[in-house]
């Protein structure tokens, strides 16, 4: 009997067959999924900003950030027992959930977002398998570490797998 493993917001978790992954509420937010398909072992992060630095406090939710959370779901993954090598990215969301007449730089959330995971996973040689990012729509997404397909479902504009 599977099960769906579900990722809260700034949430990290890790799936092996049968069971799928999913994460729901992807605005801003992008949903990065590394997996080894060799090994059929994946994780999700539900990440909700693109960078950790400006964070006061002495603790962090590494979840919450494209920086942490992407080097936390690597490390998550290799002591899980992927091979460094095998490890390969899918992600989706970093929409423009509001449109702001300033057009500050800051306000420019999800698309920054999707350029620091893109960032970290370079960092880390990860490639970039695929991804359903950007528009004004939010998504939910489920991935199937059995046969490494993401389905997204993006509000009003139907299903899609990648």
């Amino acid at each position: 009997m599977s099960e769906i493993i579900k990722v809260g917001i700034a949430d990290i978790n890790l799936v092996s067959p049968p069971d799928t992954i999913r994460t729901t509420g992807l605005g801003s937010c992008v949903g990065v999924i590394l997996y080894d398909d060799g090994k059929r072992i994946a994780g999700m992060a539900h990440v909700m900003l693109p960078e950790s630095a400006l964070i006061k406090s002495s603790s962090i939710n590494i979840g919450k950030f494209a920086d942490t959370a992407v080097n936390a779901l690597y490390d998550m993954l290799i002591k899980k027992g992927a091979a460094a090598k095998g490890i390969k990215a899918k992600i989706a969301g970093g929409a423009q959930m509001f449109q702001f007449s300033s057009g500050s730089e800051m306000m420019r959330i999800g698309p920054r977002n999707v350029e620091s995971v893109k960032l970290h996973l370079n960092h880390l040689g990860i490639p970039l398998i695929a991804s359903d990012v950007g528009g004004n729509s939010g998504r939910t997404i489920e991935f199937n570490p059995l046969n490494s397909q993401l389905i997204i479902k993006t509000v009003n504009k139907g299903t899609k797998i990648i």
